[in-house]
């Protein structure tokens, strides 16, 4: 008898529906925990390691370490050499670059004067920009005998360095056709082919030299106006930079979609 009152009342309460939360909470608790744990492990910085370590023991009740502060900023990792290395090269190029393009900028300073070469540095090299009536007659890939002298001394500057040099032809974007030079392409290509025989008659390493024609894909200025293709009529001696940009090799594998 007592046994079926004591049962009725048990059947008789409210069952509790929140009961999962306590089950639930235990598992956040520990997800959290167990990432955590995977994040401070997977930090190569050992002082962050060992802080976040005892901020968790004492999160969840324990002692932390006993490692002073001190001695954890000691066992800090050391920066990486190579990435310390690198930095120092950079900052000697750019030095390098910054005095070979003043360097220049003082041997073609009459013509720098009158607009006609403009001289530029960036991460790439540093860039001698001549117009193109200062080194041919019009249509026409023959050096003129005026414009010997002052290539001769650009040159002269680069025979004693050891960068790469690249010579750019740029054309405007009106049509040539004629036995020589069907188009642009061609136009372009010997002037700056011209230019390249130039700086190795002057002792330039020929190793050191690239031609390249741009026709008028390039152009810096409009060439709906008189002047602007005055302007993209030019020659480019571009000495490039001897620290490339670090490469990042493309993965043979297309990422699934």
């Amino acid at each position: 008898m007592y046994y079926r009152r004591a049962r009725k009342k048990f059947d008789d309460e409210p069952e509790n529906h929140e009961r999962w939360l306590i089950s639930y909470a235990d598992f956040i608790t520990l997800l959290f925990a167990f990432f955590v744990v995977m994040y401070a492990i997977s930090a190569v910085n050992i002082g962050k390691y060992k802080v976040f370590s005892d901020a968790l023991g004492n999160a969840f009740g324990g002692q932390g370490s006993a490692t002073p502060v001190n001695t954890q900023v000691q066992n800090l990792p050391i920066p990486n050499p190579g990435l310390k290395r690198r930095t120092e090269l950079l900052r000697k190029e750019k030095e390098q670059m910054t005095r070979l393009a003043q360097d220049l900028l003082s041997t073609m300073a009459p013509l720098v004067k009158e607009g006609k070469v403009r001289v530029t540095q960036n991460s790439r090299g540093v860039s001698v920009e001549i117009n193109a009536s200062v080194l041919f007659d019009p249509g026409e890939a023959r050096l003129m005998p005026e414009s010997v002298e002052a290539l001769r001394a650009v040159a002269n500057l680069l025979k004693s360095d050891t960068h790469n040099v690249q010579v750019e032809g740029h054309t405007d974007n009106q049509p040539i056709a004629n036995p020589r030079y069907p188009s642009n392409w061609e136009l372009s290509s010997v002037r700056a082919s011209s230019v390249v025989r130039l700086f190795i008659d002057a002792g330039v390493a020929p190793t050191r030299l690239t031609a390249v024609g741009f026709s008028s894909n390039q152009p810096v200025a409009d060439n709906d106006t008189p002047l602007g293709r005055a302007r993209n009529r030019r020659v480019a001696v571009t000495i490039l930079s001897g620290i490339p940009d670090p490469s990042t090799e493309v993965p043979t594998a297309l990422p699934a979609q």
